[in-house]
C-alpha cells in the first residue's frame, strides 16, 4: 500500500497530516519569531515573557469557565440535533459572558497586584494587564468558535484559521519586539488575541451561522449541568498547571538567576512546539474518537492503534532533537542559551512518557471521568511542584526538568491505574 493509500485510509493519520501542514507553518514562524526574541531580550527577557504567556491558558480556562472540551463533546454529539445544539450554544454563550466579565475586573482592578506577583515588583507593566483585560472578551469567544468547528470536525476550517492566527501573531510579536524590546513583546501578547479574533469572525461567521442560530440564544444554562465536570477538569488542568509554572519561574529568578530561569523557559518552548501537533489530533481526532466507543474492547484496539501510528515518529524525532540539541539551540535562540543543552535529556524522556500518558487519559475526558481526572492531575501537579522545588535548590533548571521526568513516570502509572478496567477489562 502507497503512503498515499495509507493516509487516505486512516483517519488518525489523516488528521495528522493535515494538521501537520499547520503545525509546520506555525513551527517555522515560531522559530523566527522566538529567534528575534532570544537575540534582543536574551535569557532574562525570555523569562518574563514566559510568565505572560502563561498567564494567556489561566485567562481562556477562567474566561470559559474551562467549558472548552465540553463545546466539543457535545457537538460532536449533537451536531445533527438543531434543538440540542440550540440548548447547547445558549449555556456556552452564557458561560463565556459571565467568565469574560468577571476575568475582565479581576485583570483590570487588579493590575497593579498582577504586575507585582508576575515580575516580582522589577518591572511596571500595569498597562499591559490593562490592555489584556480589554482582550479577554475576545479570547473566550474565539476559544469557543474554535471549540464549536473542533467538534464539528471541520478539520481544514480549523487549520487554516490556525495558519491565520500564527501569521497575525509572529508578524507582530518579531515587529513589537524589534522596536519596543520586552515592552513590545508583551504588547503583542495582549493585542493579538483581538486580530485573532477579527479573522475568525470574518472568515468563519457562515459556517458558524449554519448551525448556531444567533437570534435563538437566551440567557440560560440547560447544559449547566453537564459542563460542570469539565469546568472542574479545565481549573485543575489549565490553571493550576500554569500557575505552577510561574511559581517555578519566579522562584528560578529569586533564589538562583535569571539565566536559569530563560534556559527553563526556553526548553519548555521547544517542548510546547512538538506538543501543539498533538493538540490538534487530540482535540481533532481522539477526544470525539474515546466519546463515540462504548466497549472496553474498542477503547483497547484504538488505543494500540493510536500508540502504534503516533510514539514511534514521536520517539524518533525525540531522539533526533537530542542528537542535534546544540544546532537546534543555536538555531532557534542563541549561544546565551547553549547552558540549556543539559536541559535535553530529562526533557525530552519525560515528554515521550507523557504523550503516552495524555493520549489515554483523554478517556477521562470523553467519558466525563471526573473524581479520576482530578485526583490523577492534582498527584501530576503536586508531584512536579514539590519535586522541582526540591530540586531547583541546587540544580537550579536543570532539577526542574528532572522532576518532569519522574512527575510523567508516576502520572503514567497512575493513569494506567486509574483505566484499568478500560485497558485490560473484557
Amino acid at each position: 500500500m502507497s503512503l498515499k493509500s495509507a493516509i487516505q485510509n486512516n483517519l488518525l493519520l489523516k488528521i495528522s497530516s493535515l494538521n501537520s501542514v499547520g503545525v509546520a507553518i506555525r513551527m517555522l514562524l515560531s522559530f523566527a519569531t522566538q529567534k528575534i526574541i532570544a537575540v534582543f531580550l536574551g535569557p532574562a527577557g525570555v523569562a518574563h515573557l514566559g510568565n505572560f504567556r502563561n498567564l494567556i491558558p489561566i485567562i481562556q480556562s477562567l474566561s470559559t469557565f474551562g467549558i472548552f472540551e465540553g463545546v466539543i463533546k457535545y457537538v460532536a454529539e449533537f451536531k445533527e440535533d438543531e434543538k440540542e445544539l440550540q440548548k447547547l450554544f445558549s449555556t456556552s454563550f452564557v458561560f463565556v459572558l459571565s467568565g469574560s466579565l468577571l476575568v475582565f475586573l479581576v485583570l483590570f482592578f487588579g493590575a497593579f497586584s498582577l504586575n507585582n506577583w508576575l515580575f516580582s515588583g522589577q518591572y511596571d507593566f500595569v498597562f499591559v494587564f490593562k490592555i489584556l483585560s480589554v482582550a479577554t472578551p475576545f479570547i473566550a469567544v474565539s476559544a469557543l468558535f474554535n471549540a464549536i468547528i473542533n467538534g464539528l470536525s471541520k478539520y481544514k476550517q480549523f487549520v487554516v484559521l490556525n495558519i491565520l492566527s500564527y501569521v497575525v501573531s509572529a508578524f507582530l510579536m518579531g515587529l513589537l519586539v524589534y522596536y519596543k524590546n520586552l515592552n513590545g513583546a508583551l504588547f503583542a501578547l495582549a493585542i493579538t488575541p483581538i486580530l485573532q479574533f477579527v479573522f475568525l469572525f470574518y472568515l468563519y461567521f457562515r459556517v458558524l451561522r449554519s448551525y448556531v442560530n444567533f437570534k435563538n440564544i437566551s440567557f440560560q444554562i440547560p447544559y449547566g449541568q453537564q459542563f460542570l465536570p469539565f469546568v472542574v477538569m479545565s481549573l485543575v488542568a489549565t490553571f493550576l498547571s500554569s500557575f505552577v509554572e510561574i511559581n517555578l519561574r519566579r522562584s528560578l529568578v529569586l533564589e538562583i538567576d535569571e539565566m536559569n530561569a530563560g534556559n527553563w523557559t526556553a526548553m519548555t518552548y521547544i517542548s510546547n512546539q512538538y506538543f501543539a501537533f498533538t493538540a490538534g489530533i487530540f482535540t481533532l481526532y481522539v477526544l470525539p474518537k474515546f466519546a463515540s466507543l462504548h466497549t472496553n474492547r474498542q477503547f483497547q484496539k484504538e488505543v494500540l492503534g493510536i500508540y502504534k501510528t503516533i510514539l514511534p515518529l514521536f520517539a524518533f524525532g525525540l531522539l533526533f532533537l537530542f542528537v542535534c540539541r546544540e544546532w537546534v539551540i543555536l538555531i532557534l535562540q542563541s549561544e546565551a542559551f547553549l547552558g540549556m543543552k543539559t536541559l535535553f535529556k530529562w526533557q525530552l524522556l519525560g515528554d515521550f512518557v507523557k504523550m503516552a500518558s495524555l493520549i489515554i487519559s483523554h478517556q477521562f475526558l470523553a467519558k466525563k471521568m471526573v473524581k479520576e481526572f482530578i485526583i490523577t492531575e492534582l498527584i501530576s501537579l503536586l508531584l512536579f511542584f514539590g519535586l522541582a522545588s526540591f530540586f531547583l535548590k541546587t540544580h537550579g533548571a536543570e532539577g526542574i526538568v528532572f522532576a518532569h521526568f519522574i512527575r510523567y513516570v508516576l502520572y503514567f502509572l497512575a493513569v494506567v491505574f486509574a483505566l484499568r478496567k478500560f485497558l485490560f477489562g473484557k
